[in-house]
């Protein structure tokens, strides 16, 4: 593949992007976001200094004059990719629910994206779904998985899309394989046979990175059978890490493959435990900067079958037997600086608004966690999903409020008449102070998938989209990058 060439100003965000939020901004972004929130609690209004972010934002209308999102002056954007729209090579349309996403360099100096469709139909229902090669497909009644997108960032189009996995389901979000190979697509359930599905699912996939059509689906069982959100491999050492949306029942696991290199040929499951903290229940009580010590336990039987009767027991159900930690709803996950991981709680905290983790390996066996971020209210951060690191080494979430809570009471936006439960994304500066970046003023739908192109200049990001074509989209957003945090 040829990579496309890097502009001078953020010629580093390829480095960046391995390593997101370095050592001491990230101890500054703790100190800075405790004082901020004790600010908050006593009545700071979070969003009153738009100098925080990029100024304030008004409804910006796309390059056919339709008005999807709300953006900062001098930020513009393009639609494509919409759900139900023909496909632009290898037949079929657009499938709905566009959800995680990568962004690597393509062929001929596009960016190719890989995005996951979170396609919950019935089994064997076609509707919206994605309908490759029957003969690629990894369970013949399953319509969700990915399609891959090469984008011309001097057209400011795409040039090539075409399925490339198919027969999975509710496939989530994902993160990037070993030195990039690939996108790890994860499956966000663990339906199986006895929901009416002719093989059991609950796995990741691997889409090749070079891939130009559709592969072969083929579960990497053993990287677990649990609701996984996402997964990413630590480049230095191949480790996967993995997160498990399953309410409060949801773990923080790590795979040692056998071979990083091909994942399909095993290796070990494993779950986060928080030392001398056998009941560690991470969604309530905790402290913003805390550093916490942590070890690893064994999941032994990382396929259990959840068919059978009795059923075997899940991973997590494994794992916390054994002391490890759980976690409310784990979504979005991201590389950071040596070897660090940051990872999302989407309904954490004392405000049930979202929690921003991150995890240090510490040799072999050991490693630290604290709570990077911790939202007071939704007002200021509501339900997170996906995240990013950006070239400058910030925060970008994606939200998520579909489901309000007690804690979410700030639904509704000035930019956005009309619309309940509506979704932002929200920016986090090195410095730990968060700012509204974009709405979605279109519809309801979540944010995801946010990832910037190679040289930092395009940020992407799909609307998860519904039923209805037209619904759903992929972003691609430009703008005067330089002037702020992102």
């Amino acid at each position: 593949m040829q990579v496309q060439k890097l502009s001078t100003g953020r010629r580093q965000f390829l480095k960046r992007s391995a390593g997101g939020i370095v050592s001491a901004s990230t101890l500054s972004l703790f100190a800075t976001h405790t004082a901020w929130a004790q600010a908050h609690n006593q009545g700071v209004d979070p969003n009153a200094n738009v100098s925080r972010g990029y100024g304030p934002l008004a409804r910006t209308p796309d390059q056919n004059g339709e008005v999807i999102l709300a953006l900062p002056a001098g930020f513009s954007y393009v639609t494509f990719s919409r759900t139900g729209a023909p496909l632009l090579s290898g037949g079929g349309n657009v499938a709905r629910n566009h959800d995680g996403m990568t962004a690597l360099p393509g062929p001929d100096g596009t960016v190719r994206l890989i995005r996951n469709h979170e396609v919950r139909n019935a089994p064997g229902v076609d509707t919206l779904g994605i309908l490759g090669p029957s003969g690629t497909r990894y369970d013949p009644l399953g319509r969700g998985g990915t399609i891959t997108v090469d984008f011309d960032p001097a057209a400011m189009a795409p040039v090539r899309e075409f399925i490339s996995l198919n027969g999975t389901i509710v496939n989530c979000s994902g993160g990037l394989a070993h030195r990039d190979v690939g996108w790890i697509t994860c499956e966000e359930t663990t339906a199986g046979p006895n929901q009416g599905w002719q093989r059991k699912h609950g796995y990741n996939f691997l889409v090749p990175a070079s891939a130009m059509g559709t592969e072969t689906a083929v579960a990497l069982t053993a990287m677990g059978r649990f609701a996984h959100e996402a997964s990413v491999a630590d480049p230095r050492t191949g480790i996967v890490y993995e997160t498990e949306d399953a309410g409060n029942n949801s773990g923080f696991y790590r795979f040692l493959a056998n071979d990083p290199a091909d994942l399909t040929q095993g290796g070990r499951l494993q779950m986060l435990k928080v030392d001398d903290q056998p009941a560690f229940t991470g969604w309530t009580g905790q402290t913003v900067g805390k550093l916490l010590m942590c070890s690893w336990v064994e999941v032994a039987n990382p396929d259990p079958n959840l068919e059978a009767t009795p059923r075997e027991a899940t991973c997590f159900e494994q794992a916390r037997v054994q002391g490890g930690a759980a976690f409310n709803r784990l979504e979005g996950i991201f590389r950071g600086e040596g070897g660090s991981i940051y990872f999302i709680s989407t309904s954490g905290g004392t405000a049930q608004s979202g929690q921003l983790w991150q995890f240090r390996p510490a040799g072999p066996d050991k490693g630290t966690l604290t709570l990077a971020f911790e939202s007071p209210s939704g007002s200021v951060l509501d339900s997170p999903d996906n995240l990013c690191v950006t070239p400058s080494g910030a925060i970008l979430f994606c939200e998520d409020d579909a489901n309000p809570t007690p804690g979410h009471v700030d639904d509704t936006h000035p930019l956005a008449p009309g619309i309940t439960d509506v979704n932002r994304l929200i920016g986090l500066s090195r410095d730990g102070l968060p700012f509204e970046f974009a709405v979605n003023v279109l519809n309801d739908s979540e944010f995801a998938g946010a990832c910037f192109s190679a040289d930092g200049e395009i940020l992407f990001v799909n609307v998860f989209g519904g039923s209805a074509p037209g619904s759903g989209m992929t972003c691609a957003i430009t703008g005067p990058w330089r002037k702020g945090p992102l």
